[in-house]
């Protein structure tokens, strides 16, 4: 079978008879001061390869804000830091708001104040449900992967090669030679999924399946794009995909949606947005494989 086919009958179907709650409720924790771009993109995305429910955890300073640049997504104001982060205050509403919802995506502009790295890393232990981990999310990981081995539901980590080599204790030039090796003995170890971004990114689903993307463009090489990527696997995951699917088709999806949007702004001038807008035409060729 062709990957494409096999990829296209991962979509999640649609009945007729059908309302939101069917298509599952994502809980992001996402943005602070300066970064509110990453929560937009991430939690938006999520929406566009059909999630029913998504809910941004926002520190409450920008909750305003927030309700301007979002119109579907739902926004719930959490206690933040002096710096306008999110403060480890949050926990115990994170935790009860958590049981409501069908997966977490914890990390895109959370920023790197210690107060919300240690926040991350409580709720990590915590969580019952699915977890996305991105960005900083995974920054607060670096010296702390006993919290790994500590978790009992799935999780996936989407680190690009500076990322995954700080984790790792490894300089990126080795994690460049040596990425599909690496990224396969990290996701034996702790048992996870990991998705290793850039050229053909590697999907790895705790040591044992693989899988090498083909689909992508180096005008993706931008800030915001991996914010994109992420709300679609959440998106994914939360329709009941299990997490190697998931990562899987959102992978492909968001490097055609790029190859969409750079034929019509070339290379140079493709950013995130682009390929978010692109992303229902991309879930469209792909859904041509199905019949």
């Amino acid at each position: 079978m062709k990957p494409e086919k096999e990829l296209a009958l991962l979509l999640p179907k649609r009945k007729p008879d059908t309302y939101k709650g069917d298509y599952g409720h994502l809980f992001v924790l996402a943005g602070s001061v300066g970064l509110t771009g990453a929560a937009t993109l991430c939690s938006h995305s999520a929406l566009l390869v059909g999630a029913g429910l998504v809910t941004l955890g926002i520190p409450e300073s920008l909750n305003p804000v927030m309700e301007v640049k979002l119109t579907e997504v739902m926004t719930r104001p959490l206690p933040e830091t002096k710096t306008g982060s999110l403060s480890p205050k949050a926990k115990d509403e994170i935790l009860s708001f958590q049981k409501k919802c069908d997966g977490v995506i914890i990390g895109p502009g959370l920023s790197r104040d210690k107060e919300t790295l240690s926040l991350v890393r409580l709720l990590l232990e915590k969580i019952d449900k699915p977890v996305v981990l991105d960005a900083d999310g995974i920054n607060a990981l670096t010296g702390n992967l006993d919290i790994l081995k500590k978790r009992k539901n799935s999780l996936v980590l989407t680190p690009h090669l500076g990322e995954f080599s700080r984790v790792i204790g490894s300089p990126v030039e080795e994690v460049k030679e040596n990425r599909i090796t690496l990224a396969k003995r990290f996701a034996e170890n702790y048992n996870i999924t990991l998705v290793l971004k850039g050229y053909r990114t590697v999907v790895i689903d705790g040591g044992r399946q693989s899988y090498i993307n083909n689909t992508g463009n180096p005008g993706m090489a931008t800030a915001g794009s991996g914010d994109v990527l992420t709300g679609m696997l959440g998106g994914f995951l939360v329709q009941g995909l299990g997490l190697f699917g998931a990562a899987k088709l959102s992978v492909y999806l968001h490097g055609l949606a790029g190859d969409l949007a750079a034929r019509e702004k070339t290379e140079y001038s493709l950013v995130a947005s682009d390929i978010l807008e692109n992303i229902p035409k991309a879930i469209k060729l792909l859904a041509i494989n199905k019949r």
